[in-house]
């Protein structure tokens, strides 16, 4: 039969399809598998009518082959088929889908049928792969079989031919290997297998294909040198039922536990397992793994966030990150709706009302399993936050606060007096009559805020302080500002709302004198010079005006080097302290020794903060003088 040409807008978007439409180019098998599965379904309905068809549904299925001597993989199915009519309309016309208007047709006489096809388009997906794609089909009812042949954009051919069988076969011919690309990827088996299994592993039909194993010889089973041979066993690749399309009730924990553990390649099973299935404006089924440990990549750029979605069991995308908030980002699993847009390709979606539905319910469930976790297994909450609590406080701070609310009750910190992980809710109830602020110290770890000066007079009042010993810690609390009307105060804010009763008045000019002396000589190092509120038995402390804080100023600096973040030092002195009082005698006798004091104790204050010294042989060798 003569060659006939694809209209002129046809070739255009198959030139378009095949070279930009796909960003994968193994997609192909999981759009012919799709079609197939299409076919299927179409003679399943019309057999539950027509006694004719004379097979039931444990009938139907789908089988590979590949030949690697002809260079030919062919994918067979048993479903409807197709007469010249649709090889015209559907193969010859691209974009139109027959799977679309079959459905369609259904829908008018309200009959409820699941098709997964509905642009038309994933057939020609093949040419990415296929020089040269032949399909022979027998459309059930017709006497005349047919073959569709093309080798891409110049045209195909439709010529009858002999099938005793209705079904189709579509038979592909690999390209070539070229120096950047390697088809013969596609020939191979478990290549074949492994993309099954990843993109069509719950198609609800039988996909089956001979493999070849090896297996030891029965007569030399026993010899020390035991001689093995190759056999060809037909195998279904997919598991065809999906986990979460089953009855919550019918499904042991050890099945999800498994599945987790194999899907994302986990060796310990999850933390918590949610199960959700919602019907109505969207319908969808979703399968939802808390890890019980982070990833060793999760705080890296390589990490990808989001939710497996498949529509009606096929996977279209692999991590659909618009399915969870930055927040959640830790959250494994599946989300399996039919009820959502699919843009052309069917690997990426249009943005539209039901993903953001979905995604809003998503984060409801996975806060309120969070929130249960906490209440009813309290081993098993602090498990979850000590691997994925920074993420939580990150979504506090994100987005200029917009999600603190819902995340607030999940935060937990070290505490001073419970020496354990403790939530703000347990913290405000504790709280003395007396006490006006949550007080929190901000230090590289517990051991290191237990010796800073700054929480000397909050700890002789007996106030509860929250230890921050992650860099997110001091935004996180500024980003909270207060909890259950009660302000956040940091150990090393001016005014801590405490009375110091060993603080002395009696020589405030004496004290003001020794200030202006002490900011003096140390020069622009300091922006201020202060009596201390707060110190009782150390010296000297450290503290940070204005907005920015020491912890902050770490940050950035590790951050981004140069970019020249500094908090304003105000050196706090405790008027009590013997070295002080020693550094005030001084000044009278001998003031140089006295400006090698306040240099001294201007030094311990820097390390107390946790900063390096600008110096560190100045300091040892003014260390020595004195000695």
């Amino acid at each position: 039969m003569a060659k006939t040409e694809f209209k002129s807008e046809s070739k255009r978007l198959l030139d378009l399809m095949i070279n930009s439409i796909y960003t994968h180019k193994e997609i192909f098998l999981r759009e012919i598998i799709s079609n197939a599965s299409d076919a299927i379904d179409k003679l399943c309905f019309i057999s539950l009518t027509d006694d004719k068809v004379g097979m039931d549904r444990s009938d139907f299925k789908i089988t590979l082959r590949a030949d690697k001597e002809n260079r030919t993989l062919i994918i067979t199915d048993n479903g409807i088929g197709m007469d010249k009519d649709d090889l015209e309309n559907n193969l010859g016309t691209i974009a139109s889908s027959g799977s679309y208007k079959f459905k369609n047709e259904m829908e008018e006489k309200q009959d409820d049928i699941d098709i997964i096809g509905q642009f038309g388009v994933g057939f020609y997906s093949a040419f990415m792969v296929a020089k040269k794609i032949t399909v022979n089909t027998k459309k059930y009812g017709c006497d005349t079989a047919y073959c569709w042949q093309s080798s891409g954009a110049d045209g195909y051919t439709i010529d009858e031919i002999s099938k005793d069988s209705f079904g189709t076969d579509i038979i592909l011919e690999i390209k070539d290997n070229t120096d950047d690309e390697n088809y013969d990827e596609f020939l191979e088996q478990y290549r074949i297998q492994s993309l099954v299994k990843k993109y069509s592993d719950y198609i609800r039909y039988p996909i089956e294909m001979d493999m070849t194993k090896s297996r030891i010889k029965e007569e030399t089973k026993d010899s020390e040198k035991p001689e093995y041979e190759n056999y060809t066993e037909t195998e279904t690749l997919n598991s065809m039922v999906p986990i979460w399309q089953r009855r919550k009730q019918d499904v042991e924990q050890e099945e999800y536990d498994n599945f987790y553990k194999e899907k994302f390649m986990s060796m310990d099973k999850p933390l918590r397992t949610i199960v959700t299935s919602v019907e109505g404006v969207v319908t969808y089924k979703a399968l939802l793994f808390i890890p019980s440990s982070a990833p060793y990549d999760y705080y890296t750029k390589e990490y990808k966030k989001g939710l497996q979605l498949y529509s009606s069991g096929v996977l279209i995308m692999e991590n659909c990150e618009e399915l969870l908030p930055e927040h959640f980002r830790f959250v494994r699993g599946i989300v399996d709706s039919a009820d959502l847009s699919l843009n052309i390709s069917r690997e990426m979606l249009q943005h539209d009302r039901h993903l953001l539905t979905i995604a809003q319910n998503i984060e409801k469930k996975i806060k309120n399993e969070l929130n249960a976790m906490l209440t009813n297994n309290r081993e098993d909450y602090e498990k979850f936050f000590t691997a994925f609590g920074r993420q939580i406080k990150y979504g506090v701070v994100a987005d200029y606060g917009m999600h603190k609310e819902g995340l607030q009750n999940l935060l937990m910190f070290y505490s001073s007096t419970e020496k354990q992980l403790v939530t703000l809710d347990e913290y405000v109830d504790r709280m003395k009559e007396e006490q006006k602020f949550i007080y929190f110290a901000t230090g590289e770890n517990a051991a290191a805020i237990d010796t800073l000066p700054q929480t000397e007079l909050i700890r002789s009042k007996g106030f509860e302080i929250l230890y921050c010993t992650e860099d997110v810690d001091e935004f996180t609390m500024q980003t909270l500002m207060q909890y259950n009307e009660k302000k956040f105060c940091s150990a090393t804010n001016d005014d801590l709302g405490i009375d110091n009763d060993s603080e002395s008045d009696e020589n405030k000019t004496e004290n003001d004198a020794l200030i202006t002396f002490v900011k003096e000589t140390l020069g622009d190092k300091v922006a201020e010079v202060t009596a201390s509120k707060k110190l009782v038995s150390h010296p000297v402390c450290l503290t940070a005006k204005g907005g920015i804080s020491f912890e902050m100023e770490k940050y950035f600096n590790a951050v981004q080097p140069n970019s020249g973040m500094k908090a304003q030092r105000v050196l706090e002195l405790n008027m009590n302290h013997s070295a002080v009082k020693s550094m005030a005698a001084l000044i009278e006798t001998d003031i140089e020794k006295a400006k090698k004091y306040a240099e001294v104790l201007y030094c311990q204050a820097i390390l107390i903060a946790g900063f390096p010294l600008e110096n560190p042989s100045e300091y040892t060798d003014l260390v020595c003088s004195l000695m």
